[in-house]
This record gives structure tokens, sequence and C-alpha cells, in this order.
């Protein structure tokens, strides 16, 4: 169809109300409107040819960009041509089949461009397997018991994820990775059940420990004491480790008779000097003072300044009481927590990757409004009251959206 000619040159409409269409030198019927001017008529049928038009035209930028199979595209192809053969509707219908038949001619090309495609997929997968079945033989003969489990488990998500090859060369690898992480899990089984044995073992020995030292816990012979619960510490160190489950228990009471008998000597100790107890009030103040300074505090360079200052200070202090120890311990962690707290807030603030996912979301929802407000002014042009309130109530939703975005981007900027 020249650029001259407009779809009703196609056609024409009886005084009777019946419309034709030209296609290949010959006249066709089309159909009747009935009640309708010949204007109206002919307008029902030009509509329809360009509904087909947009059709052919879809069809021909899906080919392109290969968003179908070419076989998918053969029987579409197929489809709209029969449409456009035996369309009730008036416009160069000719123009739109020859269209159809060049968009035919390109699908050889694409079939052959999807055999290399395949082709170079499947040389890519067989690497990627055989780079997995590398990596998890070496694994089977490693003794990493808590990351090789980890990684064979990726692993394997990673090699469901992948296509299958051929069946041959699918089986072999499969056969080969699988063989490995068997291998794997059978020594990591022997490894654990020598190490609950092992454990056994620790368990018996810290029980006896235990047995030994409940007898010193009211002892006042500070110093011989002592070097008996040091002795009693070298052995509990050279016993190993139990099962964790018991070896917390087993150290609570272990700990507990320690804490019993030092607990004491501190106390009589102190009886006799009262420099430790001196030494706590000023770091008890100290600590106080630096929780007051850091308290409204966000900038963290300044935090850090004056954590590190109270450090400094706090450290130049000397012993205090045992009783005291844990309390103070763990006023001062939690003044060093405070301190990280603000440094991983800044870090996630002035994230850069973080940041720009904010300004591309900004930048997305900006797009998508100037898109819709220019719809908006074309549905008003056209006088569309309803493609125009659609419009608005987009606007309405991004704007919405646009503004999370914004405050969202603003956290960034502060």
């Amino acid at each position: 169809m020249s650029e001259s000619q407009a779809p009703s040159d196609f056609g024409r409409v009886d005084p009777d109300g019946t419309v034709y269409v030209i296609t290949g030198g010959i006249e066709r019927s089309v159909g009747q409107i009935p009640d309708s001017t010949p204007e109206e008529a002919m307008a029902f049928y030009v509509r329809r040819f360009e509904n087909l038009a947009a059709e052919v035209t879809l069809l021909e930028s899906r080919v392109a960009a290969q968003a179908m199979s070419p076989e998918e595209a053969k029987n579409a192809i197929t489809t709209a041509k029969g449409n456009v053969t035996d369309a009730n509707a008036v416009g160069d219908l000719d123009s739109l089949a020859r269209r159809l038949d060049a968009l035919s001619e390109v699908l050889p090309a694409q079939i052959e461009a999807r055999k290399a495609a395949r082709a170079e997929q499947n040389a890519a997968t067989v690497a990627a397997k055989e780079a997995m079945v590398v990596e998890a033989e070496t694994l089977s003969q490693g003794n990493d018991w808590r990351g090789g489990v980890d990684r064979f488990r990726v692993l394997l998500d990673e090699w469901k994820a992948l296509p299958r090859v051929d069946r041959a060369t699918d089986n072999e690898l499969w056969h080969r990775f699988s063989s490995a992480r068997t291998q794997y899990t059978r020594r990591r089984k022997t490894h654990f059940s020598e190490l609950n044995a092992t454990r056994d073992q620790a368990k018996a020995a810290k029980e006896a420990i235990i047995a030994e030292a409940e007898p010193l816990a009211d002892s006042t012979d500070w110093g011989a004491t002592s070097a008996a619960f040091r002795d009693l510490m070298q052995r509990w160190k050279s016993a190993g480790s139990a099962r964790r489950a018991d070896d917390d228990g087993l150290w609570a009471r272990f700990r507990a008779i320690q804490d019993r008998f030092f607990d004491a000597r501190t106390a009589a100790q102190s009886a006799a000097d009262g420099e430790q107890s001196e030494n706590l009030a000023a770091k008890q103040t100290l600590v106080e003072q630096v929780t007051a300074d850091l308290d409204g505090v966000g900038d963290v360079e300044s935090a850090k300044a004056i954590h590190r200052a109270f450090l400094e200070k706090f450290n130049e202090l000397g012993h205090v009481p045992r009783a005291a120890m844990r309390e103070l311990d763990s006023r001062v962690r939690a003044i060093g927590d405070k301190v990280a707290q603000l440094e991983a807030d800044e870090w996630r603030r002035t994230d850069p990757e973080a940041r720009r996912r904010a300004e591309d979301t900004v930048a997305m929802f900006e797009a998508q409004i100037a898109k819709l407000e220019a719809d908006l002014s074309a549905a008003e042009a056209k006088g569309d009251a309803r493609k125009a309130k659609d419009a608005s109530k987009s606007i309405e939703t991004y704007t919405s959206w646009l503004d999370q975005a914004r405050e969202t981007l603003s956290e960034f900027t502060k």
C-alpha cells in the first residue's frame, strides 16, 4: 500500500450497505452493517484491517527480536496468513500477505542460529559440569567437614539448575559427581564417629576433674589451692572438647567451683587492701561519664574518638574486685557495641551499591510518570476521557511510589 492510499481505497460500499474489498485483483464481499451510513460501514471494516495490520507489525517485531522460536514463528505466520486471506476487512490485504511471506524467509537463518546457540550452550554446560566434578572430587579428598558439606549442597543445586546434555555425557559426569559426594559423606561420617568417641573420653576426664575440684572450693589456703586450680585448668585444656551441650554444662560447673574459691580469695584480699575498690569506683564513674558523652552523638568519628579516649583512661586504672568484673565488663562491652553499631549504620547509609539502586528506582518512576503524563496529554487532546482518567490514576499511583523512593534515596544524602 502506497503512502497516498488509505485502507478505504481498497473497497467500496453498495447502496444496500454491502461492503466489498479488492484482493488479488478480485472484488469480494466482506459483510454488511444494517442501519448505518456507507461511511460508518466502511469505517467498521477499515478498523478490522488496521487491527490485522497491527497484529502483523507485532509479529514482525517479535520475529525480529527472536521472542519466539522459529517453529512458533512459523505457526504464527501461517495462522496470520490465514487470517489475512479470509479477512472480512477493507484495506491492502495483499500487502499484509506479502509482508508475511517476507517474514517466513528470515526463519531458516534463525533456525541455524538457534542450532549454533544450542551447540554453544551445550558445550558451556558440559564445561560447567566438568568443573563441578573436578571440584567435587577435590572436596571428596579434603577434611573440610563443615564447609565441604555446604559446598556440596551448593554444587548440587547448581547442577540441578543446569540443562541436561546428551545422555551418555550427562550420565558419565553425574556418576563421577555422585561418587565423589558419596565418598566425602562416608569419610565425614567416619570422622565424626571417631570424634564422638574422643568427646566421650573428654567428658569422662572433665567429670573427674570436677570431682577433684569440688573439695577445694571452700579452702582458705589461698596459695596452695590457687596452684591446684591452675593444675586442674591445665588438665581441663588437655582433656579436649566433649559434645557442645555437655561441654558447656561441664564448664559451667567447673567455673562455678573456681569462682567460689577465687571470689572468697578476692574478698579476703580486698578486706586488706582497698585499692581495688577505689579502682572500681573510678572505673564506674568513667563508664557513666562516657555513657553520657556518647548519648546523642551521631557522628561516627566523634564517637570513635570518645571511645578511644575512654579505653585509654579505663585501661590505665588497676584491677577491680573479681565479683564486680563481669558487670563492669558487660557495661564496657555495651559501650563498644554502641560505637560499633553507629559505624555499621554509617556504612549501610553510605553503601554506594544501595545508593545506586535507590537512584535507579527514582529514575525509573520519574520516567514512567513522564510517559504517563504524555499519555494523559494525548488522551485529553483526543477527548478520550476514559484513557485520560486511567492515565491520571496511574500518575497518582506512580507519584506515591516516587515519593517513597525519594524518601529512601534521601537517607543516603544525610
